[in-house]
């Protein structure tokens, strides 16, 4: 199949970007979005041109790293999917493609599609983390933990932390990822002794960090990749009030 990108290139940081569009030929159907952007940056490569800057890891669609905005949508047009798990046969032969970067304050553009994401990273060191003494593992059992609670906090870990909820997010927010992260610690009872202060602090470093506020439009969770719930949302923000009263 023949298409034809259309990407956003940016020199760097400060610099202003703009859209160039590029023809990309014979691409097989079977490939991925990221194989199809690895075709064309060999050709460009080759013709001695900059290729397109964009992060990729796993592509087994568990590190997070291959987030970018496709015809405008967070990861491409197919629900529950990462970039690197999009196939190009969800395309048609002759479709001209959008592919830009998160677009989220809190998220500038390093080069191309690249952006910096460190702002997550301030918030699970706020509060992403349990007490747990240092020694012999304990037996898997010796702690119980409700079915109910431990499959709620699976849930919630699933989040990989791609970003594609603040790039939805009409506010730039990111109070789903910040959900997920305070929840599947909270719902487990090892999180328990930190419980109060990993909300407040979590909180407290997702506004620091300069995310927008959640009004609960819900296009987080209708492109996160994992399928986390808006209903995480209430969780967190129960947990918050009730922290507060504590506080």
């Amino acid at each position: 199949m023949d298409i034809q990108v259309r990407v956003w290139r940016q020199d760097g940081p400060s610099d202003k970007g703009r859209m160039v569009s590029y023809d990309v030929k014979d691409i097989s159907p079977d490939a991925s979005f990221l194989e199809m952007l690895d075709v064309l940056n060999e050709k460009l490569i080759l013709d001695g041109d900059d290729p397109v800057a964009f992060d990729h890891d796993c592509r087994e669609g568990i590190c997070g790293m291959c987030g970018m905005m496709i015809n405008g949508v967070a990861h491409g047009p197919e629900r529950a999917t990462t970039t690197c798990q999009l196939h190009m046969r969800h395309f048609s032969d002759g479709d001209v493609i959008d592919v830009e970067p998160w677009r989220a304050a809190a998220f500038p553009v390093i080069k191309d599609l690249v952006v910096d994401r460190g702002a997550f990273d301030s918030i699970i060191q706020a509060g992403g983390y349990i007490s747990a003494p240092t020694g012999t593992a304990p037996d898997a059992h010796a702690t119980p933990v409700p079915k109910a609670d431990a499959d709620a906090a699976f849930e919630a870990a699933t989040c990989i932390g791609c970003g594609a909820c603040v790039a939805a997010c009409p506010n730039g927010s990111s109070m789903l990822f910040t959900a997920a992260k305070v929840s599947h610690l909270g719902l487990l009872p090892q999180g328990q002794p930190e419980r109060d202060s990993r909300v407040l602090d979590m909180i407290a470093a997702q506004d620091e960090a300069g995310f927008g506020g959640c009004t609960n439009a819900g296009e987080c969770t209708t492109v996160c990749p994992k399928g986390i719930p808006l209903t995480l949302i209430g969780r967190l923000n129960a947990d918050y009030r009730n922290a507060l009263r504590k506080g």
